[in-house]
């Protein structure tokens, strides 16, 4: 078998993107030139590495074989490559990938109680939804992801083996309304007087659901506002321009201008945050990942508990 490292390279990106077009503008390279060296590792591999679907590539059972090793192998590549540089082997460098409300507070807290416990532990991070983030870890291009899920709580990919998963938190959604609305009294609120009102809300596809309209609001919502970004959303609810729905456990501090309420007569809406990552990190790393990214959530809980000052 022979495989150049730029081919061992595309079939990880690929992996990660789910995606030729995709993958090329990320190498720079062009799609054709994507497409031929994954037909020329196919042939030299003998198996079929992808599955091509419309919405774009899978891996195969063989891909998902090969991909893991092609991503040790990059891997070892890029170690010896710092070693060469004279980079301390001391230090270890974790990436992980968190969704966007994971960064208002969960993982920069995550990031100071590791930086405490694990010195050695160097992270690097980088946003993205789930469906974005799940890949890249199967891809080894992340190490671990905070990423969300909701009921039932089924694996993040249909690939095996499966992702580690470690729950570190479960958030019941809640509505984010300006203090000076109608809304923000002192009893929650109700679908009915819900009706009508302005919400800000991040766009959805099938693959990509994001938060903004209360899950199966009836009728047909008015979205005034598309943002995905958590402190636009907030800003504009504290001037009065709408409200969106939030993970309540994850806003400890709220702009002012800006109260968190509850929906009083629909069942609760749980969203679970899990720190996931390939059966194949070293437990020396994913334990204090672990550790660390679950005491960040239960202060951010605690702060939530205790009276106002």
């Amino acid at each position: 078998m022979d495989l150049s490292l730029s081919a061992l390279r595309t079939i990880r990106v690929v992996a990660e993107t789910r995606s030729f077009t995709a993958a090329a503008a990320a190498l720079g390279y062009t799609q054709s030139a994507v497409s031929r060296q994954i037909a020329a590792a196919e042939r030299e591999l003998g198996a079929a590495l992808f599955e091509r679907t419309p919405r774009g590539v899978q891996l195969t059972r063989a891909g998902g074989l090969v991909l893991r090793q092609v991503v040790i192998a990059l891997d070892a590549l890029e170690q010896a490559e710092k070693v060469l540089a004279g980079e301390p082997r001391q230090v270890r460098r974790v990436r992980v990938g968190a969704i966007p409300v994971a960064g208002t507070a969960l993982l920069p807290r995550s990031i100071a109680v590791l930086r405490r416990i694990r010195a050695d532990l160097e992270i690097s991070t980088r946003e993205g939804t789930t469906p974005a983030l799940v890949p890249a870890v199967r891809a080894g291009t992340l190490d671990a992801a905070l990423i969300t899920g909701r009921p039932p709580f089924r694996s993040p990919d249909q690939e095996q083996p499966p992702l580690k998963q470690h729950t570190i938190v479960e958030a019941s959604l809640a509505i984010a309304v300006p203090s000076a609305s109608r809304h923000a009294g002192p009893e929650p609120v109700t679908l009915e007087s819900l009706q009508g009102a302005s919400w800000i809300a991040s766009r959805s596809t099938d693959d990509e659901p994001q938060l903004g309209v209360w899950p199966g609001l009836p009728g047909r919502p008015v979205v005034q506002h598309w943002a995905r970004d958590w402190a636009t959303k907030l800003s504009l609810v504290s001037e009065g321009a709408g409200i969106t729905t939030v993970p309540a456990e994850f806003l400890p501090r709220v702009p002012p201008g800006v109260t968190i309420t509850h929906i009083a007569d629909v069942p609760e809406e749980i969203r679970r945050v899990t720190l996931t990552h390939s059966p194949n990190l070293d437990p020396d790393v994913a334990a204090p990942l672990v550790q660390a990214t679950r005491e960040a959530a239960a202060t951010l809980l605690a702060e939530q508990d205790a009276p106002p000052r």
